[in-house]
């Protein structure tokens, strides 16, 4: 299976990747550990983001560096750019949380059941495209629209254009309370909340204050037949210990609820990268 992406080398509080034909040097604090390849290695790279003043900015490298290419994982595909704060719009610590998400609802697809999923903080998609492309049916939330429609452009990558997916532009706290107040229900739930941020009429975001709140509110949507409820973070300071205890509750439905980080290997499989966090319950 089509594999586009490589974490190559990382350390010294960076990180060099591959996706697709393009190798970029990006930034990192969780790389708080030496490099292990040369640094003529390490100067071999089509584009670098430089974070030394301001927000920083990205050096190109490459001649011919094109504005979007594709980066390939199996059987989705994800347009890559060179975005502002370092971001390319691929995020490929979650490729365990997606082959979950692929196992979780392929086997509840394939006992002939429907498989309803609530996307929240959804961003490039993912996680929509993972749970697509096995059979479920998607509501795709996120404050931006330029991000929904890269998404939305993802989905065309992949061959999922035509799957049933709402496709929503929203504050995600308004959302999930009108969802209560139409009784809409949802067989799993996914939330990638950012640490900050806003909503697309400025609402606040502020992960101490509305996570908890926004956890419980998501709970009440979830049906009766209910698969599972997932929650990822990345602020520092936090562990996925702390995560989980808000989905203990869920236990009394069945299943059990798992912890852990999420990681990217290095190509040679000795080390990882910390990427973040997760905390899942699944009803098996």
């Amino acid at each position: 299976m089509k594999n586009d992406y490589e974490l190559i080398d990382s350390g010294g509080n960076e990180k060099l990747e591959r996706f697709g034909p393009f190798v970029l040097r990006r930034p990192d604090p969780q790389a708080l550990y030496p490099k292990r390849l040369p640094d003529g290695a390490w100067n071999k790279y089509d584009a670098g983001f430089d974070s030394s003043s301001g927000k920083g900015k990205w050096r190109i490298e490459h001649a011919d560096m094109p504005e979007s290419w594709v980066t390939t994982f199996g059987d989705i595909s994800f347009s890559t750019t060179l975005g502002s704060f370092k971001h390319v719009g691929v995020f490929p610590e979650h490729l365990s949380n997606w082959k979950w998400l692929r196992e979780t609802v392929e086997k509840r697809v394939g006992e002939g059941k429907k498989v309803s999923v609530l996307n929240l903080f959804a961003y490039t998609g993912g996680a929509t495209l993972a749970c697509l492309a096995v059979g479920a049916e998607v509501t795709h939330v996120d404050s931006s629209q330029g991000i929904v429609d890269v998404a939305v452009k993802n989905s065309e990558l992949s061959g999922l254009r035509e799957k049933p997916v709402r496709w929503i532009v929203d504050d995600v706290k308004k959302f999930v309370a009108r969802e209560l107040k139409r009784g809409n229900k949802y067989q799993g739930i996914i939330m990638d909340p950012p640490a900050y941020g806003h909503g697309p009429k400025k609402e606040i975001w502020n992960i101490e204050e509305h996570l908890l709140p926004l956890i419980e509110d998501a709970k009440l949507l979830l049906a009766s037949d209910a698969l599972f409820f997932q929650v990822n973070g990345y602020s520092a300071g936090y562990s996925p210990v702390a995560y989980g205890n808000n989905l203990l509750s869920l236990e009394k439905k069945g299943g059990k609820v798992e912890v852990g980080e999420l990681l990217i290997p290095e190509k040679d499989g000795v080390r990882s990268l910390p990427a973040g966090i997760f905390a899942r319950w699944r009803n098996e």
